[in-house]
């Protein structure tokens, strides 16, 4: 892979942490290293990719239109700044750029010509347009890998469509199998498609890195079709193998699950509630001798997973009864105990002080210049040998403009602010 400059940008604590600190490599810059990447997306899934990127080493460049993504404004916020943003624009460098104009067209593809991946989710046609498409792109630059994200992807009937990660969870069939069974679908309050489209990317782009410089690849780029819906169909069970072979559609069920029993959610004698699941027979019988129901396991049916399920309301009717008659710390003394999967239901402060979650880091604080040290997710995975790191939250509107495109691109400071007089920076 091309090797770039480091990234000398602010640095914070470092945010991953080895079980054995015998086999990190002391300020690792990440297995990402020397791959740049040019973000030219907005809102929540793409984003995710670049962000994952920037977090193992990657030098990634948030391309902006000059009035702002709109992901800085969503959500909660703080003396104006969003929080959200602070989170997922994480190790990028900001710039502005109006790529609506020929000016801003040409500055993107002569940025582009050194780059390892370009991240978008412009609706399909909108770049070839600009003289953006990725023909022209890789005309310039033969290695670039370009990552599309959209929500029907680049082809099909619905490829226009404007979509929002919301359409790709009600039309997977995620939405029509959550909810109570007598109740309406329901969807998740958070970007759930975009963040498993955004997992998805980030594996996408990684795998293509690796052919590219691999004996087959010779150094040649490609184009990467990412919908939001086809990722979360991907995850959500063998629905569409089981129509085809027995014709069976799954339903709404609430908590419960169709492959396994006890699994729901019950409450304690002191108001808290725990999710337990019970997915292996052995955990299964673990749980019915705990809470007092020896019989049940002698039942032939019991040794099915699938079986179980089907007697659903036996099995959580007794675990319902002796939870309910237990505070929150016996019912998970006891569990442990036994060697049964059960957790409490927490709500985001109660994670946070989770002694589990402190121990191993999950939250982490980084240093932010607008709002001091800050607490957010750590990576989501961790590299013993080459771990990566926040470098720095998402930082302000354009702030990076006038070192980026005078060193990076050689522009000097009267071309840079004639750009920005015109509206193109």
């Amino acid at each position: 892979m091309t090797q770039h400059a480091d990234d000398d940008a602010t640095t914070s604590r470092p945010t991953a942490c080895s079980t054995d600190p015998a086999d990190v490599v002391q300020h690792s810059r990440g297995p990402l290293h020397g791959i740049r990447v040019v973000d030219i997306s907005t809102v929540y899934a793409a984003p995710i990719t670049a962000m994952l990127l920037g977090d193992f080493g990657a030098e990634v460049v948030k391309v902006e239109h000059p009035t702002g993504d709109p992901a800085r404004t969503h959500g909660a916020t703080k003396d104006g700044h969003g929080l959200w943003w602070k989170v997922i624009a994480r190790n990028k460098k900001c710039i502005t750029l109006n790529l609506s104009t020929p000016e801003g067209q040409q500055i993107l593809r002569d940025l582009l010509v050194d780059v390892d991946v370009l991240v978008e989710n412009f609706r399909p046609g909108v770049l070839e347009k600009w003289g953006l498409g990725p023909d022209r792109l890789q005309s310039l630059n033969r290695g670039l890998i370009t990552l599309r994200v959209t929500g029907f992807g680049q082809s099909g009937p619905y490829a226009e469509r404007r979509a929002f990660g919301t359409l790709a969870e009600a039309m997977s069939g995620f939405a029509h199998q959550t909810g109570e069974e007598d109740g309406s679908p329901t969807l998740p309050p958070f970007g759930l498609a975009d963040g498993v489209a955004g997992i998805t990317g980030a594996f996408g782009v990684v795998t293509a890195l690796y052919h590219r410089d691999g004996p087959e690849g010779h150094g040649r780029g490609q184009v990467i079709d990412l919908s939001l819906l086809e990722p979360l169909l991907g995850i959500l069970g063998p629905g569409p193998s089981a129509f085809d072979q027995l014709g069976t559609v799954a339903g709404r069920q609430g908590n419960r699950s169709p492959n396994n029993a006890p699994r729901n959610t019950y409450r304690t004698s002191d108001g808290r509630w725990v999710a337990v699941s019970a997915s292996a027979t052995s955990v299964a019988e673990r749980v019915m001798r705990l809470v007092g129901r020896p019989d049940i396991v002698d039942e032939p049916w019991f040794a099915s997973a699938g079986d179980r399920s089907r007697n659903g309301d036996l099995l959580d009717d007794a675990v319902a009864k002796w939870i309910a008659a237990r505070p929150l710390r016996e019912v998970t003394a006891e569990f442990e105990r036994v060697g049964a999967a059960l957790a409490p239901i927490y709500d985001v402060e109660q994670l946070m002080n989770d002694p589990h979650v402190l121990a191993r880091g999950s939250i982490t604080t980084v240093d932010d210049e607008d709002l001091g040290p800050l607490q957010m997710q750590n990576l989501m995975l961790r590299m013993l040998r080459t771990p990566g790191a926040i470098r720095f939250p998402g930082r302000r509107l354009g702030q990076d403009n006038d070192s980026f495109y005078q060193e990076s691109l050689g522009l000097d400071p009267d071309h840079v602010a004639e750009l920005r007089e015109k509206g193109v920076l």
